[in-house]
């Protein structure tokens, strides 16, 4: 009867045991230096880490927090800045979009008698009113308030 395990008196037995312990170690090394290298692409540039050394994450001091805290408010600034700035340039175009059909309208309706009315006419209309109502929501939002 065959046995599945490995007997140490077996001929070529510790030959087996010395290529499994050596590829623990090939394979143990090359983790580590794996490990070492995905660490140390988080390092700044110029700084050397050997494989054994570890990467100590340092939490950020009062100081550090108020410069993120800056940071992230003068970038909240620069977004409203631009949101408003885009805002202000859709109610211009928007406003003068408005002022052409009002006067389209108002030239019309001096071609038309007091008892007619085109469907021209009265689409025109339709479109100055919704177009009045989008400007009217334009100038009340306000992009900061989150």
């Amino acid at each position: 009867m065959q046995s599945s395990t490995l007997q140490m008196d077996e001929p070529g037995c510790s030959r087996r045991w010395y290529h499994a312990i050596r590829t623990v170690k090939v394979a143990f090394f090359l983790l580590a230096a794996t490990t070492a290298l995905a660490a140390a692409q988080d390092l700044p540039p110029g700084t050397n880490l050997r494989p054994w050394e570890t990467v100590a994450i340092r939490v950020p001091d009062k100081n550090d927090q108020m410069k993120m805290h800056e940071q992230q408010q003068q970038q909240k600034q620069t977004r409203f800045a631009a949101v408003n700035l885009e805002r202000k340039r859709q109610i211009a175009e928007d406003t003068a979009k408005m002022v052409e059909l009002a006067n389209e309208l108002k030239q019309e309706v001096d071609k038309t008698d007091k008892d007619t009315m085109s469907i021209n006419v009265i689409r025109k209309a339709d479109a100055i009113e919704k177009l009045a109502k989008s400007i009217k929501e334009k100038m009340k939002a306000t992009a900061g308030s989150s």
